[in-house]
């Protein structure tokens, strides 16, 4: 029995980022999913004797939040394109933005800089509705650094695979202007969610 189902996207063509990137990137999902739902079984599987099995068992759960995380990462990541670019509009997400990082164009800049941390990981907003403030975040690889509590309505994908086709590590920042260039924040405002 699966756990976790792959979601398929409807994506438009993307500037900057090729079709081709975006089918292996895509392929790469897939392997997140599958990979969740083989630990799940597994540790289900070797649980029947967990005295026997604890090292086994203890290595699986440690490998499973770098797999489920990167399943979900990369839903959030691939969702932000469906529909095509749309502008961040104002209102309740476009407030906070003012009220946290002054105008809309420091707080992009600080999503970019953070995009630009050297090594894999991933560029992340969150939203903190205890305190009612957005925290940026670095995340590495797909699971360490993830803020606990805070709701996740943005992310970046800063491993190489996301656009290895397209550019060189060394113009990755060409990747990140790309990125927003597509980005639907529509989307973003949906799961910020005021």
């Amino acid at each position: 029995m699966d756990y976790f189902t792959a979601k398929t996207f409807t994506l438009p063509e993307l500037k900057g980022i090729s079709a081709k990137n975006v089918e292996e990137h895509l392929k790469l999902y897939q392997g997140y999913v599958k990979f969740s739902n083989y630990i799940v079984g597994k540790m289900k599987e070797l649980s029947l004797d967990s005295e026997k099995n604890a090292y086994e068992l203890a290595e699986l759960q440690r490998r499973f939040a770098f797999e489920h995380d990167g399943m979900k990462n990369h839903e959030i990541y691939f969702s932000q394109f469906e529909g095509g670019p749309a502008p961040l509009a104002e209102g309740g997400l476009m407030d906070a933005i003012k009220k946290d990082y002054g105008s809309y164009d420091a707080f992009l800049a600080r999503l970019k800089a953070i995009a630009m941390t050297r090594g894999i990981g991933w560029m992340m907003l969150y939203y903190c509705s205890e305190t009612g403030h957005l925290l940026t975040q670095w995340v590495e690889e797909q699971h360490v650094g993830h803020l606990y509590g805070p709701k996740l309505i943005l992310a970046l994908d800063m491993w190489e695979h996301s656009y290895v086709y397209d550019y060189p590590t060394s113009e990755k920042k060409k990747y990140v202007e790309a990125f927003f260039e597509n980005l639907n924040w529509e989307k973003v405002v949906e799961r910020f969610g005021k």
